[in-house]
C-alpha cells in the first residue's frame, strides 16, 4: 500500500527538465462520474478482464443493448469510444506491470491482451509518450538499480 503511494506521488509530482508532456505521469481511472448505470458495469466488466478479447457486440449483447446505443452512451459517459477505454485500460495494466514485475515486454504485452508487439508499443507510446523499455528503465526501482551495477 505504502509503495503504491510512494509510487504514485513521484509521477505525480516528478520533474523531468526534457519532458515535452505529462504522459508518462497519467494515471488512468476510468471516467466513472456518470449516472449511466449500464455503462459503468460495462467499465467494470473490461476493468476487471483486461486481457479478455471483448467485441463491442458481445459487450452490447451482454447488457441486452443495441450496439450503436452502446457506443453512443459509452462516449457520452466517458468522452473514450470503447476502443479506446479498452486501450487505455490494457495500457494502464501494462505500466503496473512494467513498474512492478521482472516479466520482459513481450509477457507484460500477451498479459495485458496484445498479440501484436508492433501495435503494442505503437499503443503505448501514444498513451504514455515512451516506449515500453524506456518506461520501465524510469519507473521500476529494481529494474533500473540493476541497470546502474
Amino acid at each position: 500500500m505504502l509503495k503504491d503511494i510512494a509510487l504514485f506521488m513521484a509521477r505525480a509530482f516528478q520533474i523531468d527538465i526534457e519532458r515535452r508532456s505529462q504522459s508518462p505521469f497519467t494515471i488512468f481511472n476510468g471516467q466513472k462520474d456518470h449516472e449511466d448505470i449500464i455503462i459503468k458495469k460495462a467499465q467494470e466488466l473490461i476493468e476487471s478482464n483486461p486481457a479478455e478479447k471483448f467485441t463491442v457486440d458481445q459487450i452490447a449483447s451482454k447488457f441486452a443493448i443495441g450496439r450503436r446505443n452502446l457506443e453512443r452512451r459509452f462516449k457520452k459517459a466517458t468522452s473514450n469510444t470503447i476502443i479506446e477505454y479498452v486501450q487505455r485500460v490494457r495500457i494502464e495494466a501494462a505500466k503496473q506491470s512494467l513498474e512492478t514485475t521482472h516479466n520482459n515486454v513481450n509477457e507484460v504485452m500477451y498479459g495485458v491482451g496484445y498479440l501484436d508487439p508492433k501495435a503494442f508499443r505503437m499503443i503505448f507510446k501514444k498513451y504514455t509518450g515512451m516506449s515500453p523499455i524506456q518506461y520501465r528503465a524510469k519507473y521500476n526501482k529494481e529494474y533500473s538499480m540493476n541497470l546502474n551495477d
